[in-house]
């Protein structure tokens, strides 16, 4: 669902008043957490979509990652798992056995174990994970504790989305995002060990807002101003050609319209920059937000537990909740 009318929905629910529910005071939480002693919590979120790759095992795999990530965006351990299905009746059942083969060997590596799940039939294949896991309130990391001189640092190339229609568009075949697709796979698990050893001060995932949508969020839960430098971003290969002959996915206009708003600068971006800035992103990396001093040391653990960790700007006492891209 599109930003701008979620966020209207959302605004009209009651609000919950539990203080074991520790996300209620905490924008654009990545998973709910609610507290059961002083030093467990519960984490939990959900996550499924449709195919975006034409193999079914690497979609199950991709999808589950993608379901895991917000549980590791918040410092957290996947304990169980539900997988979540809709499957079209016309399909042979073999394609959904490996949907779910793929999705039980991520879940494994996660460490977290599987109990149950519900499936529908639907018209077109949905997959995901409805996930809980455990975290210690004391190192719990939100979106709300980003400080001005912190440094930005992402786990994960961008253009997943402009790849994804691409090879909808059957312009592109899935041998030829093979780095993608083996990045969406990678769970963000060794990310968030990482982060959660160097000591951070906030982080998010960067899903189908996109990088946009979640860097802007994260200003505006911490009262902060985020500032990117465009030409440290790592971006997958072909996706700026595919990008300048129109392979933008929806999403990325619907994140325009929501996000963009908030960027100063934004009536001198290029057009190439707004694409990749604003691409869904599908199982994308870990924005960690980490002091200053601390930056050198993180990006070196992370690159040595295989993660393409990136700094890729700033936080700023400038503009709350807005964004400055350079």
């Amino acid at each position: 669902m599109a930003p701008g009318p979620l966020a209207q929905v959302l605004r009209q629910l009651p609000t919950v008043k539990d203080p074991n529910l520790l996300t209620a005071a905490i924008p654009f939480a990545d998973a709910g957490v609610y507290k059961i002693a002083e030093d467990c919590a519960l984490v939990q979120s959900v996550d499924f979509f449709t195919p975006i790759v034409d193999d079914p095992g690497t979609y199950g795999r991709i999808a589950a990652a993608n379901a895991l990530s917000d549980i590791y965006a918040m410092g957290g351990r996947p304990l169980t798992v539900m997988n979540l299905v809709g499957f079209p009746a016309c399909l042979e059942h073999d394609v959904l056995v490996e949907i779910l083969k793929g999705g039980a060997e991520k879940v494994q590596e996660a460490g977290a174990v599987i109990v149950g799940g519900h499936t529908v039939e639907d018209d077109e294949p949905k997959y995901g994970l409805a996930v809980t896991g455990l975290v210690d309130p004391a190192k719990l990391v939100t979106t709300a504790g980003a400080q001005p001189g912190d440094g930005l640092v992402l786990t994960k190339p961008l253009g997943t989305g402009i790849l994804a229609t691409a090879l909808k568009g059957e312009v592109i075949k899935e041998e030829q995002m093979a780095d993608a697709i083996r990045n969406m796979e990678m769970l963000n698990k060794t990310a968030s060990e990482i982060m959660l050893q160097v000591g951070v001060n906030a982080c998010t995932d960067i899903t189908g807002f996109a990088l946009l949508g979640h860097a802007l969020e994260l200003a505006e839960a911490s009262k902060v101003g985020i500032e990117i430098d465009t030409s440290a971003l790592h971006i997958y290969p072909q996706v700026m050609e595919l990008a300048a002959i129109g392979l933008i996915p929806l999403g990325s206009y619907r994140n325009r319209e929501n996000y963009l708003p908030n960027v100063i600068n934004r009536e001198q971006l290029a057009p190439e920059i707004v694409d990749i800035l604003a691409d869904p992103q599908t199982s994308g990396g870990l924005l960690i937000v980490v002091p200053a001093e601390r930056i050198g040391q993180l990006t070196r653990q992370l690159k040595a537990g295989g993660c393409d960790a990136f700094e890729i700007g700033r936080v700023s006492s400038d503009h709350p909740g807005k964004m400055i891209v350079k």
